[in-house]
């Protein structure tokens, strides 16, 4: 396909490796303003902004292509950014120039991908990042060298802090032209094979140029997926390469691995002649000394727990104060809306429905914008990687791949992400069990759940005076769906999904002190993602829930209206006997009688009064229609210690795991003291059955914790796990069997805490 040639681009793809610092270059280009979206059929995102600064290319459009080692593609992933470079993305034209992003400090892998785009004909710029720390590893680069032995422009950067920008800028005002094509070669038996399936292809397909044809060619011959495309669109084509595979084969020519040994053989003295070292190379870097203890079989694990467990009990402490200010505005703006508005049922909507409803889960983003900045700062290090690779060898254990560790760690933020991850995974058994035990890990919107049950009914002490007991409960919730999530990946790659699991090659990146703005931004929008995410669903459930908790209105009770009436009475009673005996008249005796005989008359008068209207509150509750529902599923969610409230929230969280908090807020806010919401953690603890037993109890609460480790109450997660493998059949399995051990582990917490006398 023939390259168009402008004088200033008007589209700019970034391609490169995982982990070279292309989405950093993009954030910098672009200035922030970016679109996300989806390319057309597939679930890859496609993230693409406007080139921002001065210059004449400013305004062209910047797309950072997902991360590929090759123009092989083996994952979702790899075959997007190949399309996108050879024009066979739908509505996606091939872009005017191709800036690829290169680590300075592994420059003969990362030329690898460089020279495959050299191949395709596309004006090309490479961007040398990570000077810095190439310096630091005591390399030179000799980057005009590198310029002149590959043709192309190539500009040093540091896109951490900016360094080279502006000559990137420079180099993208023009589209350069098209390279030569490098000077590489292939072995001679399959140099021969490759050009004679090139002239067929091009017989075939007259519409592609002769470079382009001996790219597809060698593609074809040397990898599956690229060869599946020619079968209807060139089928002579493809049988020819069938048969040139059987004939290579037959004579014991390694044709698959010829592409890779033709470009590290020219690549490996190449990057030799423009690489000069100052230190040697054997010598240990402050990484490998600090990675010998971090990543170490031993203290590996122990280090990384005690990491975690610092962050969980940070997320309680530190954020109190955030948390505490956020639970006073929800209560100051409830009663600022009460004393605006007129008494009916639209004042109790507002701030009984969407007031305290979205109040009450928004009070928890402090300790999420905490575990988002923990999280930022774990990836920012390079420390996200240790511990991809500290799990690594569990995971073996569990009969999953390496690579499954980082969709697995996206979902301790959200299990939408870490779904989509796994379509980097090369092997369709991973993706499928990765797929499948991602919801288990826990995500932020579970952190709303937690947080409420640990800080009401756990102990606020701490063991040893040092481990918070609340910050211990936290971790044990995410140990125990991360252990699960390993042993229900066992089972499955046991019993369902039988197979090898394929090989994990991971680099680690050096160590790096964050970038605590890129954190701090990062840890925003993961935030405001999550707010309006959470908000939009919680706002509208809270509305229908109010509707739904004060409809269909219960009739009037007379022994209650009879309860108030005699309250009443009594009051009057004692004021008149008060005036009596004080020689007053009963309108004086309000003002000028014993004030502490008046006031205790009114405090009994009170206590009655609160009592009936706690209870008027609680019939109504029972009535409408939510308590219908809740006591409908209530006989069945009754061994786990759950109330019909409880099952009620469990039924509506299916919109949203958080979506339990606003629900039980809505339905303890219809019993408000004086038109004052209660806070939610009182009002759990002051709930009451008829008989006085305490509807929450330690061991109920720890039930709900168990059981919402497990069950998949998110009905935005089956969807995307529906688009992911495109079939309901493994959505419907993971809702049944993560219930299933959300049941079976909350009835085994219940029921044998009651055995033990613990209820």
């Amino acid at each position: 396909m023939p390259v168009s040639v402008t004088t200033v681009p008007q589209r700019i793809a970034l391609a490169g490796n995982p982990n070279v610092g292309k989405t950093t270059l993009f954030n910098l280009l672009t200035g922030l303003r970016q679109k996300v979206a989806n390319y057309p059929g597939v679930t890859v995102e496609r993230k693409s902004g406007r080139l921002a600064g001065d210059g004449p290319a400013t305004g062209a459009e910047v797309v950072d292509l997902p991360g590929t080692y090759s123009l092989n593609p083996k994952s979702l992933d790899e075959r997007v950014a190949y399309d996108v470079l050879v024009g066979r993305m739908p509505g996606e034209p091939v872009p005017d120039v191709v800036v690829c992003v290169v680590d300075a400090t592994n420059l003969e892998r990362n030329l690898y991908l460089v020279t495959q785009i050299l191949d395709l004909g596309l004006p090309v710029v490479v961007a040398l990042n990570m000077m810095d720390a190439a310096e630091a590893a005591g390399l030179e680069v000799d980057a005009d060298g590198l310029a002149d032995r590959l043709g192309v422009p190539v500009v040093p950067i540091v896109a951490r802090d900016g360094r080279g920008l502006e000559a990137l800028r420079q180099a993208l005002a023009e589209v350069p032209a098209p390279p030569d094509r490098p000077g590489w070669t292939l072995m001679p038996a399959v140099a021969e094979v490759v050009d004679r399936l090139a002239a067929q292809l091009t017989d075939e397909v007259p519409d592609l140029p002769p470079r382009r044809a001996r790219f597809e060619a060698l593609g074809a011959l040397t990898s599956d997926p690229l060869l599946a495309p020619w079968k209807e669109r060139a089928p002579g084509f493809h049988a020819a390469v069938l048969q040139a595979r059987a004939a290579l084969e037959e004579r014991k020519v390694p044709y698959r691995q010829a592409e890779m040994m033709g470009r590290y053989g020219w690549l490996g003295p190449l990057v030799q002649s423009v690489v000069t070292r100052h230190k040697d190379p054997s010598e240990a870097t402050l990484s490998d000394r600090i990675d010998a203890v971090l990543t170490h079989k031993v203290a590996g694990p122990i280090l990384f727990g005690g990491v975690l467990l610092l962050i969980f009990q940070a997320v309680f402490s530190w954020a109190t104060p955030a948390m505490d200010a956020i639970e006073a505005g929800v209560v100051l703006l409830g009663q600022g809306v009460r004393a605006v508005m007129p008494d009916g049922w639209l004042e109790d909507l507002l701030v009984e429905g969407a007031i305290t409803g979205v109040g009450n889960v928004l009070v928890f983003l402090p300790q999420i914008l905490l575990l988002f900045f923990f999280l930022g700062l774990m990836e920012d290090t390079g420390y996200m990687a240790r511990t991809a690779f500290i799990m690594d060898r569990l995971m073996r254990r569990m009969g999953l791949s390496g690579a499954s560790v980082v969709p697995l760690l996206s979902s301790y933020a959200c299990a939408i992400p870490g779904i989509m991850a796994a379509r980097t995974l090369a092997n369709e058994r991973d993706r499928l069990i990765t797929i499948m035990v991602a919801p288990l890990m826990s995500c932020s919107a579970r952190l709303p759940v937690y947080t409420l049950f640990i800080a009401a009914f756990i102990p606020s002490g701490a063991l040893f005076g040092v481990l918070g007991y609340q910050g211990l409960a936290m971790v044990a919730l995410y140990v125990l769906g991360t252990v699960m999530a390993f042993v229900a990946a066992w089972v499955l790659k046991t019993f369902v999904f039988k197979g090898d699991a394929s090989m994990f090659v991971m680099e680690l990146p050096p160590y790096r002190l964050p970038r605590l703005r890129q954190v701090f931004w990062r840890m925003i929008d993961r935030a405001k993602a999550f707010v309006v995410r959470a908000g939009k669903i919680i706002f509208g459930l809270s509305i229908v829930l109010w509707f739904m908790a004060s409809f269909p209105q219960a009739d009037p009770d007379p022994l209650l209206e009879a309860r108030r009436e005699q309250a009443e009475a009594t009051f009057t009673a004692r004021l008149d006997s008060i005036a009596a005996a004080e020689g007053l008249s009963a309108a004086e005796v309000i003002t000028r009688g014993p004030m502490e005989a008046v006031q205790a008359a009114d405090a009994e008068r009170q206590a009655v009064l609160d009592a009936v209207a706690a209870e008027e509150a609680g019939r109504q509750i029972r009535q409408s229609l939510i308590g219908r529902i809740g006591r409908a599923i209530e006989p069945v969610m009754r061994p786990l210690g759950f109330d019909w409230k409880i099952s009620a929230g469990i039924l509506s969280a299916f919109a949203a795991r958080e979506v339990i908090v606003s629900t039980l807020a809505t339905l303890y806010s219809v019993g408000e003291d004086d038109g004052e919401p209660v806070m939610l953690r009182e009002a759990l603890k002051a709930d009451r059955y008829p008989d006085g037993r305490p509807v929450y109890t330690p061991l109920v609460a720890v039930s709900l914790l168990v059981f919402f480790v497990f069950a998949l109450q998110c009905m935005s997660t089956l969807a995307i796990a529906r688009r992911e493998t495109n079939t309901w059949k493994w959505p419907a399995v993971m809702w049944l069997y993560m219930f299933a051990l959300a049941y079976g582990f909350s009835l085994l917490v219940y029921q044998g805490g009651q055995a033990l006398g613990w209820g």
